[in-house]
This record gives C-alpha cells, structure tokens and sequence, in this order.
C-alpha cells in the first residue's frame, strides 16, 4: 500500500540519517547504509537515487525536524530576541543531550568534512546553515538594533551552535555546554543592549540620529 510504504522509506530515512551523522559523508559506505536501513545496494539506489542524492534527502529530513523546532522555541518569543536565542540554545542542549540520536549535529559533521562531499551537497550544506542564520536574524532584528549588529550577532549565535555539536562529539560537559550557552546568551543581551543606547552606533537604522550626534 502506498502509505506503507511512505512509513517504510521515512524509516529508512531516518536510519541513514543517523548513519551520516555518526560516521560523517566519507566513512557512510552504501553497506553501512543498506544494513541500517535493511536494502540492498539495488533497493537503496532504486529508492533514493545513490549515496549523495541519499545524504541530500537526509539533510532534508534533519532540517525538517529540528528546523521545526528551531522555529516554535524562536516563536515563543516575539519580541523577546534575548529569551528567543536563549530557546534557540535550548534546542540544541536538548538535542545533544538525547540519547536516541548520535553525538553533535548532522549539519556540523558535514560542514566538517566538506572536502569529502560533492558540490551539490556542500551547496546543500551552505544553505542550511544560511537557513539557521536567517532564523536568528529575524528574531534579533526585532530589537531595533541595526542590520550590522543583528547579521553580526546571527553570525556569532550559529558559529556558537556549530561548536557546541563539535564539543559535544569531543565529551565535553554538559555542564561546559550549558556555560558555553550562558556567556553567548550574556554576549547577545550585552550587544543589543549597546546596540539601543542612544548614540551607542551612531545614526540609526531609520537614519536618525542618536541625542550625542549633534
């Protein structure tokens, strides 16, 4: 039935994924693959087109999942950019700390060895992590503060993110993870508070001037 078998190929999918992201690209061997997911080499090229198509489909699915969750954490506080990261850090402090799911992030193992990918997947690679970056500067831009200090802070907030899956993968702490977390959240509030004071960047992003620009 096709219902079935949709269930079927979402299962696989999350078997690869969870392939990937433990063994990163290089060392995913289609063996690997077609005994976690329980196809033959036919089957798996059949169904997904070959390894990089697979691992294509796999990025797909992971963005899916914790993109989601990226999201309602961000939407959970409007117009509250301090809390709203502070969430976004929760995420991935949850996610690192499941045990039902390898160590790090999929999207950092393969940021790390995009050497080993081919172009169509490091472009996939760069997209996701443009997509996390524009999470972040959406919900920083509801501070006020100027463009410069919202893309420099999202900049800063997904390189905090990336480190955290590298140091986790390393067995780090999770108490150091959660310090990590603290002084990133601190490094926003700190920003964005410069960022509003009057004066503190000069004119503003409307253009106008701060009371010291006389």
């Amino acid at each position: 039935m096709a219902g079935r078998k949709q269930f079927d190929v979402d299962i696989a999918l999350d078997r690869a994924m969870h392939v990937f992201w433990q063994q990163g690209y290089a060392d995913a061997s289609v063996d690997r693959l077609g005994h976690a997911t329980g196809l033959g080499r036919g089957s798996l090229y059949g169904t997904f087109g070959g390894k990089d198509a697979l691992f294509r489909q796999c990025l797909d699915r992971y963005s899916s999942i914790y993109g989601a969750r990226y999201e309602r954490a961000l939407a959970a506080h409007p117009d509250e950019p301090v809390r709203a990261v502070e969430a976004f850090f929760g995420v991935v402090l949850d996610r690192i700390a499941d045990p039902d799911v390898p160590d790090g992030c999929l999207v950092a193992q393969s940021t790390a060895q995009s050497a080993t990918l081919t172009a169509s997947s490091r472009e996939r690679v760069r997209t996701l992590l443009g997509q996390q970056r524009a999470r972040v500067s959406g919900v920083l831009a509801a501070s006020g503060a100027d463009d410069q200090v919202v893309e420099e802070l999202s900049v800063f907030v997904v390189a905090v993110v990336q480190s955290l899956a590298v140091l986790s993968r390393a067995g780090t702490s999770d108490a150091d993870l959660r310090s990590v977390v603290r002084t990133a959240v601190t490094t926003v509030a700190d920003t964005l508070a410069r960022a509003e004071s009057p004066g503190a960047h000069g004119p503003r992003k409307n253009g106008s001037a701060g009371p010291g620009a006389r």
